[in-house]
């Protein structure tokens, strides 16, 4: 079993509503992304997924998110653009181009701070 893994970050402005206090003011992150593809088996080249294929894919992605203001996206005008619900969005976004019988999305695990992250495994992990 291989787990691989592809790192980036991008800055972001984002608020809590309904949040009390500063958090349901605009403000900005430098969000750290990493993203993991658990592999059964290497291919041919002894490779679990090329990491240019999953660097495109997660750039595809997050790039849109890049220098914007999170609560103004399509996918966060109902809900609060929370870490968690970035993480599961940008999980949702990948999943389906990575399940293969040799590897798929394991998680994708986004940071606010050096301190403070979330990890996503998908609905049917436990």
């Amino acid at each position: 079993m291989y787990d691989i893994n592809v790192t980036t970050q991008f800055d972001a402005v984002h608020c809590l509503r309904g949040y009390p206090e500063d958090f349901e003011v605009p403000h900005n992150h430098t969000w750290k992304v990493v993203v993991t593809v658990r592999a059964t088996t290497l291919d041919e080249l002894g490779m679990g997924i090329d990491f240019l294929v999953l660097d495109k894919l997660m750039k595809d992605v997050i790039t849109p998110f890049e220098g914007q203001d999170l609560n103004e996206h399509a996918a966060f005008q109902t809900i609060n653009p929370s870490t968690e619900y970035i993480a599961k969005y940008i999980y949702d976004r990948m999943e389906p181009a990575l399940r293969t019988d040799r590897y798929k999305l394991y998680s994708v695990s986004v940071s606010e701070t050096d301190t403070q992250n979330v990890i996503y495994y998908g609905e049917d992990e436990t």
